[in-house]
Parts: C-alpha cells; structure tokens; sequence
C-alpha cells in the first residue's frame, strides 16, 4: 500500500505574485505576470512525485468555494487535489466562520492534518505567521514577490518532498 504525502498548496505568493484582489470578476493579478505563472514549475517538480497529493490551504477556497478554486489549477495539479483545509460545511453551523478566519494558516493546517492523522506533509505558503517552533520543518516559507519562482525555494521543496516521500 502506497504511503500518502501531502503537500499543503496556497495560491497567493506561491503560484503568482502576492498582490491579488478578489473582485466581482472573481481574482485579479495586480502586478506583473499573470495568475499560476509558477504552477508550471510545481507541475514539473511534482512528476518526480506520484504518491504526492495536494490539499488546498488558500483562502480562495472559502471566498470562491472549492469547485471554482480548484479550477483555476492546470488539470495536472487539479486531479492530485483530496481536499482543503476550509469546507463549505464549517460555514454551517459546524464550526464558527469568524473563528476560523482568526486562526493562522499554520493552525488551519494543523488542524487538518490531525483530523487526517497526518505524519508525512509539507506546506508551500508565503503566510509564516504563528508557525511553532517545532513544525518549521514541515513549512517551506515562500517570499511573497517570487513565490515558487525562487531556486532557493524550488530546491528546499524537491528536498523536503524527497524526505516525505522517503518516509
């Protein structure tokens, strides 16, 4: 039975520049490039990856729902996609909305892995805040400008994946 490693995915200041405004149009660059410019670099790092799956940790899929979030994904990160740390049912009356939106990212994350019992996963964020000491391992932190274009970056996540893939 294959092991499932999972890599926690943000959009914003990971697939594309930080500077994204959610509009009546639905997402918008304000900056050069263009939305998921980067994505082809995590298409290509993850082919050397097959029991990698993705979990969705972006805000986009609470304002646009996970359907439509995941849309915008080229199709080759889209079908490694399980799940995401919000879920339409926490708006529901199964957990308050203004309290998660409180919650860091990492905490989010957290939470998602424990009910997953989770051991091998890794999170690609650009958002650092409240991350404890002793899970730093587990987040490759992106700068917001370069995101996944970084070689820096690119390098210490074909590292990690290879450390929870080896696991």
């Amino acid at each position: 039975m294959q092991k499932n490693h999972i890599l926690f995915l943000d959009f914003d200041g990971v697939m594309h520049p930080d500077a994204v405004y959610l509009g009546r149009q639905g997402p918008a660059l304000k900056a050069d490039g263009e939305l998921f410019m980067w994505a082809p670099i995590l298409v290509k790092m993850l082919a050397d990856f097959p029991t990698v799956s993705l979990v969705l940790s972006t805000s986009w899929v609470r304002h646009l729902g996970h359907k439509r979030a995941l849309s915008y994904l080229p199709h080759e990160l889209q079908d490694r996609v399980i799940g995401a740390t919000w879920h339409s049912s926490m708006a529901k009356g199964w957990m308050d909305e203004n309290q998660w939106e409180s919650k860091s990212r990492y905490d989010q994350i957290c939470r998602y892995a424990a009910r997953a019992n989770l051991h091998h996963w890794v999170a690609l964020d650009d958002d650092v805040q409240g991350w404890a000491e002793e899970s730093a391992k587990h987040l490759i932190s992106c700068k917001p400008a370069l995101g996944l274009s970084s070689s820096q970056t690119q390098i210490e996540l074909q590292y990690r994946l290879r450390e929870i893939c080896s696991q």
